[in-house]
């Protein structure tokens, strides 16, 4: 088991709480300064620290924790990935480490996870309708997740310099392998999101941008079609491309011209509210704009040749 957090407090004690005495656990700390790792050493935890000279990841800090798995265990057949601010559901890792012992074709194998308090805010909703994907073969899986450390092997693991979408990149690459991912029918992880402040989720959303700008232009570079390309265009579609519009029939009908831009809006807005409510259509609406400004930072930093860091929400 390797479980990844930063100052998760009181979700880390579930998170370690959770996990079964007769289950080996490391845990990758990311500069945490509310004792975190005090409590997860006396939980018996392998302890990584990660090293502050080099830029956080949840990539890297998965990558960490494998490796110091490994070194400690090098017979381990399959491991369970986890984030500190998930529990882990009971049966959980029984259910799939026999999935993946029948399915030999089967790099990794996902459950359902749900959120811990969804009625305490709109966005603890949005996160728990996210975190239900369909059952079955499955273009990738999240941050919770058990995987073969065979396939984790050959794949090299994580991309460690991705922001985000770190997970759909290295399933991309093990699906380019030949493996196959997979969600089942049941109960993985509970999670706590713990989000109750529109800047909070705006920062979420803007490094969901920034993931899909850095996987797309990795992923467009190998075999198979690349990911992201449909977030990524109606981000700017539904931004840039608006406004662009309404500039050129400015230019060429006058001011008329520069309404059909907020009309353009107004008019999606009115969809999406029909079909799901007004709040989660503002919202879709509004994130266009935060995960565009993502993008907008990536290209910067490949512009200015920086590394960028993890994006934080909490």
């Amino acid at each position: 088991m390797v479980a990844i957090g930063r100052n998760e407090g009181e979700r880390l004690r579930h998170c370690l709480q959770s996990i079964p005495e007769n289950v080996p656990v490391a845990y990758v700390d990311s500069a945490s300064t509310d004792g975190s790792v005090v409590y997860a050493r006396t939980r018996g935890a392998e302890i990584v620290e990660l090293d502050l000279s080099r830029p956080f990841t949840a990539a890297r800090a998965r990558n960490e924790g494998l490796q110091a798995m490994l070194r400690k265990w090098p017979r381990l057949e399959y491991i369970q990935f986890v984030d500190g601010d998930c529990e882990i559901e009971e049966g959980w890792l029984g259910a799939a480490e026999r999935f993946l012992s029948s399915e030999q074709s089967v790099a990794a194998v996902c459950g359902r996870r749900r959120e811990r308090y969804p009625e305490r805010s709109f966005y603890n909703r949005l996160c728990d309708a996210e975190w239900n994907t369909p059952v079955g073969e499955a273009d990738a899986c999240g941050g919770d997740a058990m995987f073969r450390t065979d396939a984790l092997a050959q794949a090299r693991g994580y991309d460690h310099t991705l922001i985000a979408g770190e997970e759909p990149e290295l399933c991309h690459r093990l699906r380019g392998l030949g493996w196959r991912v997979w969600r089942i029918d049941h109960p993985m992880t509970i999670h706590d999101a713990d989000m109750h402040r529109t800047r909070q989720w705006w920062m979420r959303t803007v490094r969901s941008g920034f993931g899909y700008a850095q996987v797309w232009r990795k992923t467009r570079q190998g075999l198979g079609r690349p990911l992201y390309g449909r977030q990524l265009f109606s981000a700017l579609a539904w931004t840039a491309g608006v406004a662009l519009v309404g500039i050129l029939l400015g230019m060429l009908i006058g001011p008329v011209g520069l309404a059909i831009a907020p009309m353009l809006w107004l008019l999606q807005f009115g969809r999406l509210a029909l079909r799901g409510g007004a709040r989660p259509a503002l919202h879709t609406l509004a994130g266009k704009v935060a995960e565009t400004i993502g993008v907008l930072r990536y290209a910067w930093s490949v512009i200015a040749s920086t590394k960028p860091g993890a994006i934080f929400y909490k």
